[in-house]
């Protein structure tokens, strides 16, 4: 029969032995992507822009001062907090008016003109997903594998963009989502009404740049009425066109014009109809490919 202290010292050689094959083991196994607690607000994977980094962090520094989110919140002269209104399809904003705070786009802005000093995403969910200001965009199909912190993910449809929010990795988004809630964290909701995401270009535009009009304008995927539908601008949007051609006349709102400009930023052509500026725009080449 062992004594108690023999016992003992079995038990800690035991425990000594059992403790170093797991930290071995630990030692040798890759490195997986950061994980994020519940509420845990911060950068969660490499490879974002030093901007990029700066507006979660600036967005995430209103989640730990717990502000609210408000309908309408954000979009004043300036970007910041600013009081809500009551949404009238939502019974839960009935106190926004009384709370300091940001809807979700208001949000977004915000956060990037903290990291940039300049008030670059002024707008609601669509605009800021429209933006000419982007160096790529992903489709809901590509799911999250191709994002990096900092990327804006919209939900809705290509007409009717309805929220939108910052990625922070990992499977995370911080948000300001609905009346009645604080600023939080949350999982990416893939599936359902997710649309898309883009990354915001902090730097110079390059390219030519002008504005559309009118409502419902769709791109198409070929400078035909005929092709297949890619994205619609639901309001007068910025774009950088690349080039024009000639083409498919088309008639709408009183003219008819067969030049037809191609837009990099959306991999698809809209016609000249629809864009501020005489029927051939100035300053655009022509399409040689």
């Amino acid at each position: 029969m062992l004594r108690r202290t023999g016992v003992i010292g079995t038990l800690i050689a035991l425990l000594t032995a059992l403790f170093l094959t797991s930290a071995a083991t630990a030692a040798d196994r890759p490195p997986g992507p950061a994980h994020a607690a519940d509420g845990d607000c911060r950068v969660l994977a490499p490879g974002a822009t030093t901007a990029a980094e700066r507006a979660v962090d600036a967005a995430c520094a209103q989640v730990a001062a717990g502000v609210w989110y408000t309908w309408g919140g954000g979009h004043g002269a300036q970007p910041g907090p600013t009081y809500g209104r009551v949404d009238p399809t939502d019974p839960a904003s009935e106190h926004d008016p009384e709370r300091l705070g940001f809807d979700c786009s208001g949000l977004v802005r915000y956060a990037y003109a903290q990291a940039t000093g300049a008030d670059l995403l002024n707008g609601d969910a669509s605009a800021q997903y429209y933006t000419h200001r982007t160096t790529a965009r992903f489709t809901a199909a590509e799911g999250l594998s191709p994002l990096r912190p900092g990327d804006l993910l919209a939900y809705g449809t290509s007409a009717d963009l309805h929220h939108i929010a910052l990625y922070l990795g990992a499977g995370k988004m911080v948000e300001a989502r609905q009346s009645g809630t604080r600023l939080m964290v949350s999982d990416v909701r893939l599936g359902g009404d997710y649309f898309g995401a883009v990354r915001v270009n902090t730097g110079t535009v390059e390219g030519p740049v002008f504005r559309t009009w009118g409502t419902g304008v769709w791109t198409k995927a070929q400078p035909s009425t005929r092709a297949a539908r890619v994205y619609a601008f639901p309001g007068p949007t910025t774009i950088r066109v690349a080039c024009q051609k000639h083409a498919e006349p088309v008639t709408a709102e009183g003219y008819t014009n067969d030049a037809w400009s191609y837009l990099p930023d959306y991999r698809a052509w809209v016609t000249n109809i629809y864009i501020q500026g005489p029927a051939w725009l100035d300053g655009v080449p022509t399409c040689t490919a």
